[in-house]
């Protein structure tokens, strides 16, 4: 497939933001000023791919900010889903299956919203109810209207990738919040190119001709990067932060 073409659109692929803020923050100043130069009368397209919360000490100010954003006249926010939005959810439904959540990522959290992790199982539920009762119903309202998917011109948007040979009419939930290596070692081409984030390999965005990986494991490297997306360009955005996390292996 050729690099894609955006239908005359300006589009902002954000990567997984991860609690991370202030990452946020300065790299949302860095997209305002190159929308500034290269938006030309445009209403720019944000596309956040998903994994707002978890892993980083600011998830609910990242969700007000979020909230903040979609206010906004002057851009067209659209925010995906990702697998840790949907670990959330499924702890607010069922906190007695939502040990996985808190492993990975979940204390932090609860934390944002000052509420203690449990010491056991037994603790989940009035965990639960804790983090309901501190949380606004804005956050849980934007949690529970999250899309799956955006199709701009030649590029589609996802969180974890696509099960290759499938429609994108086709892809389930699972693959498009979870999938790794089998879309990763995909040669390709897919119906569209797939931007997307959950994997992450360092700092540097991965560019391929099929697909675009923008997450760059904020949490752990400190860098939050973004793709612009006009017309067959592609630019690679990216803020610097202090991270969140050591960076492992």
């Amino acid at each position: 497939m050729s690099r894609g073409a955006t239908e005359g659109e300006l589009v902002y692929a954000i990567g997984d933001v991860h609690g991370c803020y202030e990452a946020m923050k300065a790299l949302l100043a860095r997209i305002a000023a190159d929308s500034a130069e290269h938006a030309r009368g445009r209403r720019p397209i944000l596309v956040f791919l998903g994994d707002y919360v978890d892993r980083g000490p600011d998830s609910a100010r990242v969700l007000e900010a979020l909230l903040w954003l979609r206010r906004r006249p002057d851009l067209e926010v659209r925010l995906l889903k990702g697998n840790h939005e949907q670990a959330m959810l499924a702890f607010l439904e069922r906190p007695q299956d939502g040990g996985g959540w808190l492993r990975f990522g979940g204390v932090e959290t609860l934390a944002a919203y000052g509420v203690a992790a449990p010491s056991d199982p037994a603790g989940y539920g009035p965990a639960r109810d804790e983090l309901l009762e501190r949380m606004p119903a804005s956050h849980l309202w934007l949690l529970q209207r999250l899309e799956l998917m955006l199709a701009v011109g030649d590029y589609a948007f996802v969180h974890a990738g696509v099960r290759p040979g499938a429609a994108l009419a086709a892809q389930t939930e699972d693959d498009l919040l979870w999938i790794r290596q089998a879309f990763l070692e995909a040669p390709g081409p897919h119906e569209k190119v797939i931007v997307h984030g959950h994997t992450w390999l360092d700092e540097r965005p991965q560019l391929h001709d099929h697909r675009i990986g923008v997450d760059t494991g904020v949490y752990a490297t400190g860098v939050l990067t973004a793709v612009r997306l006009d017309g067959d360009e592609r630019a690679v955005l990216q803020a610097n932060t202090p991270a969140a996390a050591p960076v492992t292996a």
